[in-house]
C-alpha cells in the first residue's frame, strides 16, 4: 500500500522517475520522457497509468 501511494506522488511530481521505478527502463520510460518534454499534464496521466495498472 505504502509502496503505490509512493508511486502516485512521483507520478505527479516527478513522473518518469515513477514509471523507471514501476516499469523499468524500457519503451514506457521512453515515451514517458518524451512527454514530459513536449507537455508536463500528459506526462502525469501516463505515469499514473503505468503506476496504476
Amino acid at each position: 500500500m505504502d509502496n503505490k501511494l509512493l508511486l502516485i506522488i512521483l507520478s505527479i511530481f516527478l513522473p518518469p522517475v515513477a514509471v523507471f521505478l514501476k516499469a523499468g527502463a524500457g519503451k514506457h520510460l521512453i515515451i514517458n520522457i518524451l512527454l514530459c518534454f513536449l507537455f508536463f499534464l500528459p506526462a502525469v496521466i501516463h505515469a499514473l497509468w503505468v503506476s496504476t495498472r
